[in-house]
């Protein structure tokens, strides 16, 4: 009686056990949680067109939007920037109080092309960062971000570039505020920035 008696307990704390792994497991994580925005702060020091090293100290007291791509891109780096630009321009006024950035995961290739002119054909506030090969790393680990190179006969000079699509949002102090999934409208990202402006 008494290990019929054990059995049930045990039984009913692994499940209790079970219920709760998965409810913290599958809980929805918001990108807005004061846990997730201590999390981490991202930081890069990369060189712009005029090769004068950027870094995210130097923007201190400015929200951040920050992408990684290419200027290859055939789609999402395109759209991102695109949505970007509109939020800029939509933006009006408080312009002056964020600051887009696009750093290159292509570095070589994307200097050789021309990052500035890419950049600037979307906006003018948009800077264009590439760094050396270890600097993007660098930036894009404290950014928590993937990108590798991948062959392919069909792109140009026979590779492309996959990465991770989110936007960035930086606060002004530097501390990480959230990530705009691909596809976000420039609308509701211009309705988060204006709600912490």
């Amino acid at each position: 009686m008494r290990l019929r008696s054990l059995q049930i307990i045990l039984l009913i704390a692994a499940t209790a056990a079970a219920v709760t792994f998965s409810a913290v497991r599958w809980w929805p994580a918001t990108d807005e949680t004061p846990a997730a925005a201590s999390a981490f702060t991202p930081a890069f020091a990369l060189a712009d067109s005029e090769g004068r090293i950027r870094s995210t100290a130097e923007f201190r007291g400015k929200f951040l939007l920050v992408f990684f791509g290419f200027t290859s891109c055939p789609d999402v780096c395109p759209t991102t920037l695109s949505e970007v630009a509109q939020v800029m321009d939509d933006l009006e006024s408080a312009t002056g109080s964020v600051q887009p950035i696009f750093i290159s995961i292509d570095p070589e290739r994307d200097r050789r092309l021309g990052l500035a002119d890419y950049t600037k054909a979307f906006h003018p506030a948009i800077l264009g960062l590439a760094g050396s090969e270890e600097e993007t790393k660098s930036a894009a680990a404290s950014f928590k971000i993937f990108y590798g190179r991948e062959n392919d006969a069909a792109a140009p000079d026979g590779y492309s570039m996959a990465h991770s699509p989110g936007l960035f949002l930086i606060g002004p102090d530097g501390e990480w505020l959230r990530q705009f999934t691909y596809g976000t409208p420039a609308a509701d990202i211009l309705s988060d920035l204006q709600s912490r402006l």
